[in-house]
């Protein structure tokens, strides 16, 4: 067979001859911008040009912090395809690791939105290795800024050759992205993603039983494009020509329902807590989501609830699993056609489930005594390898503590049903040890937000002096004073074994979440260390 180079301008390529008349729809400050495919190629080869200009090369690294919008999909591809590597940076990140990152990564271009230029200006002296910034802003002229050689996105790319033709001869395992964890503890680790590694991902998200991303669809994706490559969906969505809807600065689930309505959106993608605030606002306003074939949820565990408050609006939905290092898709939970036929809260069981690993990958389910048993009841660490998953962390000794013998340790514990559905049951940090038994927080937190007063529900281990530690559960309610914390804890009760039911329940008006939108658990435990003592 042909030695076919497997790179990302054999995706954008395509989207260019096949797909010039489908519709990119892009939310910015000066409202809802829309163009095809045929203008986003034009763009997308000045922007390239424009880089080249400036004076990147193959292998270095361009820096992008932005939003999503027509000008981050654009620098998607801009920057891979010229044999450059794409970082996307979290905008939600500290100062102090968004120098670190930018620092390790050495990007020598940072490509800025507008409406983020704050957050970068405090940070510019210890961004050692940026050479240059490209503000991206729909106004006709460079915004004021402090920062040093500033140029204008659009100015660039007025001033650049729209016909600039890509290199043929990119190697497949050359680096075409990077993207950093969002760290709870100690600075984050880079995973890099090669083009082979996207090229196949991609591939596989348009499969009938992952995703099923096709040319028919419409893309919303609110997963932010910094956070592992916006799970795939910019990547496929140009590869099959699919129209995209991208949200735009700060979008309010009022926004996104908008947008979905207006558009006529088919599928959309974001984490638990968007899909909360989204089922918050349907319950205020009635919006037509007859387009919706399903929401993609992934980023942590969904509540069984929000699941079943999705179905019974008609918007099926589509739980998925996967991190940073896997880039991201690793499981997705799909009924098997033998299970169709089982009753609504039989398919509810497995569909709350993370699922079953998508086709190309290889899994392991690792407990204390080797491989468990899929028995649904013991517990084990998930080991992923695969085409598109990474190998090492970048330029980072931590690479031993998670990449053992061409396995990646996922440091997720889960149980395995006699089908082979993954049920992640915690992370290995945030399971409560008490009494020397292993109590699962996700599935406390999910019954929790069960209860129809329950909006926000987290629980973690909390040091206690006669059982090492004991679970302290903490609500968010849609309604203050709504329930009392008896009523929730009689609620654990009639599910869960005495030892397993938290021993007290806090209310907050919020809890605390990390950049892309997790609980940030230890902050909690950090906070309420004392509580049981």
């Amino acid at each position: 067979m042909m030695d076919f180079p497997l790179t990302l301008r054999t995706l954008f390529e395509r989207a260019e001859k096949f797909f010039p008349k489908k519709e990119i729809v892009s939310r910015t400050p000066s409202g809802l911008f829309r163009y095809t495919y045929a203008d986003y190629g034009k763009r997308t080869r000045q922007l390239s040009s424009a880089l080249e200009t400036l004076g990147i090369q193959r292998g270095d690294r361009v820096a992008t912090f932005a939003w999503n919008d027509h000008r981050h999909l654009e620098a998607y591809f801009a920057i891979p395809c010229m044999g450059a590597v794409l970082h996307t940076v979290n905008i939600r990140l500290s100062a102090e690791h968004i120098s670190y990152i930018v620092n390790h990564a050495q990007d020598r271009v940072m490509i800025v939105d507008e409406t983020l230029l704050p957050i970068i200006e405090k940070v510019a002296e210890q961004l050692t290795s940026v050479e240059a910034y490209i503000i991206m802003t729909d106004k006709p002229e460079l915004p004021p800024t402090t920062l040093h050689l500033a140029y204008s996105y659009e100015a660039l790319l007025q001033a650049a050759d729209a016909t600039y033709a890509y290199p043929q001869d990119l190697d497949e395992n050359a680096v075409a992205g990077m993207c950093y964890t969002s760290a709870t503890t100690g600075n984050p680790k880079g995973v890099t993603y090669s083009h082979r590694g996207i090229f196949l991902h991609s591939m596989n998200l348009g499969l009938a039983d992952t995703t099923g991303v096709s040319e028919s669809d419409v893309l919303l994706p609110v997963v932010p494009m910094f956070h592992v490559n916006a799970w795939g969906m910019p990547f496929a969505g140009v590869w099959f020509g699919s129209k995209q809807v991208l949200p735009g600065p700060a979008p309010t689930p009022q926004i996104l329902l908008q947008l979905m309505e207006e558009e006529k959106v088919s599928l959309a993608a974001g984490v638990p807590t968007v899909w909360l605030g989204v089922l918050k606002a349907l319950e205020e306003k009635t919006y037509d989501l007859s387009s919706l074939r399903a929401v993609l949820c992934g980023g942590s565990a969904a509540p069984r609830g929000l699941i079943a408050a999705y179905e019974s609006k008609g918007i099926p939905f589509l739980h998925a699993y996967g991190m940073t290092e896997t880039a991201p898709i690793a499981l997705v939970s799909r009924l098997k056609s033998h299970q169709t036929s089982l009753s609504e809260e039989e398919r509810l069981d497995i569909r709350s489930k993370q699922g079953l690993l998508v086709p190309g990958l290889e899994m392991r389910v690792v407990g204390e005594n080797g491989d468990v048993a899929w028995n649904s009841e013991d517990m084990g660490e998930i080991r992923l390898r695969g085409p598109w998953i990474a190998s090492e962390y970048y330029q980072d000794d931590r690479t031993a503590d998670s990449f053992v013998d061409g396995w990646l340790h996922t440091g997720d514990v889960a149980v395995v049903d006699e089908e082979g559905v993954v049920k992640l049951v915690d992370r290995t940090k945030d399971l409560v040890k008490s009494g020397g038994e292993w109590i699962s927080s996700v599935d406390l937190e999910n019954a929790l937000m069960a209860h129809p007063a329950v909006f926000e529900a987290c629980v973690t281990g909390i040091p206690h002096e006669k059982w090492d530690e004991r679970p302290l559960a903490f609500v968010v309610l849609k309604q203050a004073n709504s329930v009392e914390k008896n009523d929730l804890l009689d609620h654990l009760r009639s599910q869960f074994a005495k030892w397993w039911v938290p021993d007290d329940v806090v209310f907050l008006e919020e809890i605390p979440k990390t950049s892309v939108g997790k609980f940030l658990k230890r902050a909690l435990r950090e906070e309420y260390r004392e509580y049981y003592r």
